[in-house]
């Protein structure tokens, strides 16, 4: 059974969490608190496995509070955020502080059903990860690419690189993706993330990286030098007219309780790319990906899978893995590397 306490000065919202979250057998609500004070003290008495975290709190605000709790009592935390740009921000920033998960807090984006099960999805991902495993992750410095990696591309016009992640994915694709030339493939990417909190993830990415990092829009046409993340709450996919690659973006159903999913992007870069891509699962919950990964090695292209080692959560890349979907199994240092030499 997973300890679960609720820390969100909105009344409905601890009110919405815990009436979903008993809904889940592995799950229990322990204990709720409307202000990290309160929380404080319930963390001492109750000890609960994961933390749900509101970020603008009277008080104390929940990035405060997050950084005197990974220094004096670590917890996986899940920061719960409103949907607006400078919430996507505030969660980023969270994240750099040690919270393994972002959730949007309750609103039009989001049914009710959709909050449920994507809500008792990332207390189980949460529960697994090693915080100080997390916390170390976040704090590496990013080192700048290698001059002799600018040369080891060649001609990379009509190849495509495809990557997707979950949990401890935010860290995890900007250790890989701040060590790639700027002449980078066309790159296409899912990171489970909620809408606006994609936005602020794709501007940091950006002023990290060698080459244009974007939220995608439809349209958008894929070519080298250019990274796409797939917006918030809406799938990607890969298209092609004649030698020319673009994405659609679209709603639709959620594939694994997600929204955007990989298996929905990487499906469709296996139809359009085939051989002329590389695909890269990174570390989440789930197996989200691993079919779509399956897939693209099908078709063709050399796929690569994070190692256990490395994960923040070792559930995407190993359900790829168990299916045969991965030429290769590496950890997080070594898949910059790997993926230049795919290509």
């Amino acid at each position: 059974m997973i300890r679960v306490l609720v820390v969100d000065d909105s009344a409905i919202v601890r009110n919405i969490f815990t009436r979903e979250l008993d809904k889940h057998k592995d799950i229990e609500v322990v204990g709720t608190a409307p202000d990290p004070y309160v929380a404080r003290d319930k963390i001492v008495k109750l000890k609960p496995d994961v933390i749900t975290l509101d970020i603008e709190m009277p008080r104390m605000d929940g990035i405060t509070f997050l950084g005197k709790l990974m220094k004096h009592y670590p917890l996986p935390v899940i920061i719960v955020s409103s949907l607006t740009r400078n919430g996507g921000k505030m969660a980023l920033e969270a994240i750099d502080k040690g919270a393994v998960e972002v959730l949007a807090k309750p609103g039009e984006a989001y049914s009710v059903g959709d909050l449920s099960e994507q809500l008792a999805d990332k207390i189980r991902a949460a529960s697994r990860v090693d915080v100080k495993k997390n916390m170390s992750n976040a704090a590496q410095v990013v080192s700048r690419p290698q001059v002799a990696y600018t040369k080891a591309l060649s001609e990379t016009t009509n190849k495509i690189l495809a990557i997707g992640a979950s949990t401890g994915g935010t860290e995890a694709i900007k250790a890989v993706l701040t060590r790639l030339p700027r002449n980078i493939p066309g790159t296409v990417i899912v990171q489970h993330m909620p809408p606006n909190f994609t936005t602020a993830f794709a501007a940091r990415l950006d002023g990290l990286c060698e080459f244009d990092v974007k939220e995608a829009e439809d349209g958008d046409v894929v070519h080298p030098g250019l990274a796409l993340i797939a917006p918030g709450n809406y799938h990607m996919m890969l298209s092609r007219s004649g030698a020319r690659y673009f994405v659609r973006v679209r709603t639709g159903p959620m594939v694994h309780h997600q929204r955007p999913a990989v298996d929905v992007l990487f499906k469709s870069v296996a139809r359009y790319a085939g051989a002329n891509a590389a695909g890269v699962i990174l570390t989440g919950m789930g197996k989200d990906g691993a079919e779509g990964l399956l897939e693209m090695k099908n078709a063709g292209a050399p796929t690569i899978a994070q190692n256990e080692e490395s994960c923040v959560v070792f559930g995407m890349p190993k359900e790829a893995i168990k299916i045969g979907g991965a030429d290769k199994v590496l950890s997080l240092d070594d898949i910059p590397a790997a993926i230049l030499q795919s290509f």
